[in-house]
Order: structure tokens, then sequence, then C-alpha cells
């Protein structure tokens, strides 16, 4: 087996040879069209691991007969920037392809503006992270940016395909394949884990190799889940459990707690959040739910993994099965949004405190008629501000609980609030 990787010995070197992203580099894309015209812009692509962004810098450098460089954010620095900002502005025109940019921070990036800005470097981002969050808004707003897909089942079998057929390695062990579901399961949408994959089983095999599920399984003996704590899968996953609880479906949310779980995320931070869904989307539906879901915070703080698993999963399938309201969190949404309007209006004066003498001659407290003072510990009286009376914040959700809530105040309030 040769020292350079089978990924980087069948890499594609023109468009036509590459594989997938078809929305950009297909026939008549944006991308292609643009490259065609010779009137590329900087760039960010963004997307998952394996997807063909150095690929496609490396066309683009290719097509452009521009001197290429290639950092990676990873080890680079400004310095390395700088150096080649100065060998740009001497020699002419270069390509940078910056890998994993979303690692440069903000001083970092901004050593790029200026360069890009005037033209000496036509400059090529690649993240795995959204680009609105990760790269400055200067650098952004000096960039077009360009999603690449996963690729399908359809791309990673033609893309073993092309090796298979172009790499002489493979072909010294005559390599085929006659299961595929493995080798597509463990790379995940990657290609060029797959690319490593098929190079991993044939280096273990006699030829002729065939690839094939348990040879795959036994080459690779173990699957490391794909989820990064730090970036974006962690916030779609985290997402996905959200709404699913918030969705009622405790299949899904029980799935997405594992995935959570097998990639190592703290069992705290999944708590926290299940704490704040069972106020914010469950709320008076099923007061409980808050109970449970605080209990379960000291419960995993207390004891920890692995067993703080069953807690999470006790409570994430009682949050997705407790009836929903968002009665409480659009309450207060809507209260804050009227004070940001209005402002603080003055809090009516039978409402005021009148701890001293002159407060009380000014009439603070006149007035206030004490509840338990009365039948049913109720009396009707103004609460809100001149400004605002009759405004009703909290409209109680279509639930049973809530039902109650909404009789009670109806039989107390009548139509004043709309209940």
């Amino acid at each position: 087996m040769q020292n350079i990787p089978l990924a980087e010995r069948v890499r594609p070197k023109t468009l036509d040879e590459y594989i997938g992203q078809e929305h950009l580099v297909g026939p008549s894309a944006p991308l292609r069209r643009l490259l065609e015209n010779g009137n590329m812009p900087s760039i960010l692509l963004w997307g998952p691991p394996g997807v063909g962004k150095t690929t496609l810098a490396r066309i683009i450098g290719e097509t452009l007969k521009l001197p290429y460089v290639q950092l990676s954010a990873i080890s680079a620095g400004v310095n390395d920037v700088r150096k080649i900002i100065a060998d740009a502005k001497e020699q002419g025109k270069i390509l940078l392809f910056l890998d994993e940019i979303h690692r440069f921070n903000k001083s970092q990036q901004d050593a790029l503006l200026g360069a890009v800005e005037a033209g000496f470097i036509l400059l090529i981002g690649a993240t795995t992270e959204n680009p609105s969050f990760e790269v400055n808004n200067a650098l952004l707003s000096r960039s077009q940016v360009y999603i690449l897909k996963e690729l399908t089942k359809q791309h990673l079998l033609q893309m073993a395909e092309h090796a298979i057929a172009n790499d002489d390695f493979l072909n010294e062990k005559q390599v085929s394949i006659s299961e595929s579901d493995a080798l597509l399961q463990y790379s995940g949408g990657d290609g060029r884990k797959l690319l490593n994959i098929i190079e991993m089983v044939a280096s273990q095999g006699v030829s002729p190799v065939v690839i094939t599920d348990d040879n795959v399984k036994h080459a690779l003996q173990n699957h490391t889940i794909v989820y990064d704590k730090a970036g974006e899968e962690h916030y779609n996953v985290i997402s996905a459990f959200i709404k699913s609880m918030r969705g009622s479906d405790p299949n899904a949310a029980v799935y997405y707690l594992a995935r959570m779980i097998a990639g190592g995320e703290n069992p705290e931070f999944i708590a926290r959040r299940m704490l704040i869904l069972a106020s914010e989307d469950i709320g008076n539906a099923n007061p409980t739910a808050l109970v449970l879901a605080t209990n379960t915070l000291t419960a995993v703080q207390s004891i920890g993994m692995p067993e703080g698993r069953i807690i999470l999963s006790q409570c994430a399938t009682y949050l997705a099965c407790s009836p929903k309201s968002n009665a409480s969190y659009m309450a207060i949404n809507q209260a804050l949004e009227v004070v940001a309007k209005t402002g603080a209006q003055a809090v009516p004066l039978h409402l005021r405190n009148a701890p001293t003498k002159l407060m009380k001659e000014i009439n603070y407290g006149k007035d206030y008629a004490y509840a338990h003072s009365h039948p049913g510990n109720f009396v009707e009286q103004e609460f809100l501000p001149d400004q605002l009376k009759g405004t009703a914040f909290f409209v109680p959700g279509n639930n049973p609980r809530e039902h109650e809530m909404r009789e009670f105040l109806k039989k107390r309030w009548k139509e004043k609030y709309g209940y």
C-alpha cells in the first residue's frame, strides 16, 4: 500500500470528475457558471466532513490557473496569513484555501480582510460550522457562502467504483464490492472515510479482496458516533431532541438522547434543556413536569453517568407524553413586548406599599381590598396600570388543567379579560 492515502490518490482534478454537489457544480449550476466565466469571488464552503470541500477548492485553483496555497486554521496563525499576503502583493494574486476557517479567532480573520477586499487574495474558506456564527460579519459580507450537502448512497458508491477502477493499489489487490451496507453505514456520508475503509479492508486482505459487511466490521472493530460536542452537530441534535419532546414523540426523543449520550454530551446540559422545556412547552398543562425535570437535574448531578442515562430517559419520555401548553411562555413574551413599547407605567395608588406616614398621606395603599377578607378569597379590583386595563397576557391552553384555570378566571373576572 502506498504512503499517500487513497482519498488523495484518486482526488478528482476537474469538475467533470467531481462527484456530488450537483446543485453547485452541475450543468448551469451557480458555482460552475462563476468558474467558467472566470469571475470567482471569495467563497465559503460550508458542509459536513468528507463531502468535497478541499477537492472543490483545488479544482477552482487549477481551473483559474492561480497559485494555490492551503492552510489549516488549526495550525496556522496570523504570521502565516501575513506572509501569504506579502507574497501575493509581490508575485500576484494567490488562491488561499483556509481549511476549518471557523477555528480562526476574530483578529486572525480580520488579518484577511484588507487583502480579500483589495483582490490580492482569492479566499476559499472551508467550515463544518454555520458561518453565520463562526465567521466575522465583515469577512462574511465579502464572501459568497455555498452549502455542500451530505453525499448520497449513490454518490458514495460512485466514488468507491471510481477508486477501484483507477487506483493502482486497489487494482493490484483486485478489489470488488459484494456488500455495501456496512461500508455506507460506517462512512456516515463522508467520502474520505469511505475511501479510508476500502483501503483498510484491502490492506488487510489477500488478493482478490471482496468487500463484504463482515470484513468491513472486522477491519473497523467499532464505530465512532458522529457527534461534535462543540460544533453544529451538537446544536442540530439537541434541537431535534427538544422538538421531538415538544411534538410528543418519545421514540424520537430517546433516539436523540442516545445520540447525545453516545457522543459524550454533558448530561447536566441535557437535563437543563429538559428543565426549560418543562416550563416553556408543558407549563400549567402538567405542572408536575417542572418538578420531575428539576429532580432529574439534581439526580444526574448526584449520581452521574452511566446510571444517569436512565433518569434522563425517564424524564424525556415523561415530557414527551405530557399535555403541552406554551401559555406561560407566550404570556411573559407578550408582557415584555408591552413593557418595551409602553415603558414603566405608574403602579395604581391602591397597590403601592406605604411604609411611611408621608406615603399614607398621599394615598399610597388607600382603598386596597385584601382578598382574604372577602368571600371566596376574591374581590374585584384593578391591578394593571390605567393604560393597560383589561389586557390579557395569559391565555390558558387547550388542555384539562388549563380549562380549569380558564373557568376559575372567568368566574371571577367575568368578561373583563375575555376568558
